[in-house]
């Protein structure tokens, strides 16, 4: 297969660029590489993540399958335990839902889910 495209960067809309920016470079350890009230990024290993600001933004609203989920990432983690506990520490919400037994849905502080995916014991 011919590709078209190669991923140049991920963009997610928020309130608060610089805090969304802070959140993700906690959690990921990926270097702030621009922070500004209008827009933030983040830099590691692959594409990047910007962080746009959007007036009147409203987050997605988990687990409602009627509202516009625009994406969500998968984090993969060594420990679930230790890691949902630095997510929350850090701003992070965990919504009652929960759909699965070795991942969890968190919500950055800008409302977009997010799973942290452990290691399955199976495999």
């Amino acid at each position: 297969m011919t590709k078209t495209a190669t991923l140049a960067m991920m963009n997610l809309d928020c309130a608060d660029p610089r805090a969304l920016a802070e959140f993700y470079h906690q959690v990921l350890g990926w270097e702030i590489t621009h922070a500004a009230d209008e827009y933030a990024m983040i830099s590691g290993p692959g594409a990047p993540i910007g962080f746009g600001r959007v007036e009147a933004y409203q987050p997605p609203s988990w687990p409602d399958h009627a509202s516009a989920k625009r994406f969500h990432l998968d984090l993969s983690v060594a420990d679930l335990e230790a890691a949902e506990a630095r997510c929350l520490a850090l701003g992070a919400i965990k919504p009652e839902f929960q759909p699965g037994g070795h991942w969890r849905v968190l919500l950055d502080p800008a409302g977009h889910p997010f799973c942290l995916c452990a290691p399955r014991q199976d495999q």
